[in-house]
Order: C-alpha cells, then structure tokens, then sequence
C-alpha cells in the first residue's frame, strides 16, 4: 500500500513510483553484483511486488479511466503499454527464477533486459500517457487517487 500525494496529481504519482521502482531494482541489482544472493532475495522480493503493483495500478486504475474517457477503448497508447507490460512480467518471472535457483549472473543479464524495456516504456508513459492522463483526468484524479491508495 503507498500513501497517494493527492495535491502531487497524476504524473507526479506514478512517475515518483517509476523512481521508487528503479532504486528498489538498483538495491537488487548491487546485492547480485556481490553474488550474496540470499540478500539478494529479500531485495527482489520487494522489488518484484512494487513492480507488479505499478503494473496493476496502471492496468486496473489508470487505463481503465484514461480509456473511458478518451474513447480509446483499450487502443492507442495503453495498448502498448499493456503489450509491454506483459514482457516485463514475463522478464519478472525468469529473473525470479534465476535467482531461486542461485543464479545470480542470469539474473542480473535478464535485469539488463528489463531495465532496457522499463527506461523506453518509461519514456513513452512519462512523456506522452501520463501528460495525456492528466490533462482528460484532472477532475477524477481525487477519486483515483483513493483507489490507487488502496495497492
């Protein structure tokens, strides 16, 4: 659960999380580099959980509301969003398993790869979604907000 800075509005919101997100990978990313992979789990696992919970803000939350209002249907910008979504997931899933398996090295070049997906998906919500969100969601961003409270 995250404490939503109502006055901080959309795009500070979710790009905050970005920035939470990236130094959570960054703490798992100096653990494996150590090959202290038993550190590197309790890391990961916070790690794992933020990133999947962003991903379900946006999806459960975010799209929804910008799609509904934008007419999109689901088209356009979330539909990418949500194709990459499901690489970043699926990059989650094997870096998981990499370091179950003690595998600190695998883990960390599938990291490589999903930082790569998250810097450019990034860009794209930061500079175009999140500004085009903000812009047709400005009077709902309050009830957004204590719905994003709840993840």
């Amino acid at each position: 659960m995250t404490n939503v800075d109502i006055e901080a509005g959309l795009i500070s919101f979710f790009e905050q999380d970005h920035r939470d997100c990236d130094a959570r990978w960054a703490d798992v990313e100096e653990l494996l580099d150590t090959a202290d992979i038993e550190t590197a789990r309790a890391a990961w696992q916070k790690y794992d959980v933020s990133m999947r919970r962003h991903v379900a803000m946006e999806e459960e939350v975010l799209f929804p509301a910008f799609d509904a209002r934008s007419g999109m249907a689901g088209g356009g910008p979330v539909m990418v969003m949500k194709m990459e979504h499901r690489q970043m997931i699926g990059l989650l899933d094997q870096i998981g398993e990499a370091i179950e398996a003690g595998n600190a090295q695998e883990a960390l070049d599938i990291g490589d790869t999903l930082l790569m997906l998250i810097q450019q998906h990034n860009v794209k919500e930061e500079g175009m979604l999140y500004p085009m969100a903000e812009n047709l969601l400005a009077g709902e961003w309050e009830s957004l907000a204590e719905i994003l409270s709840e993840y």
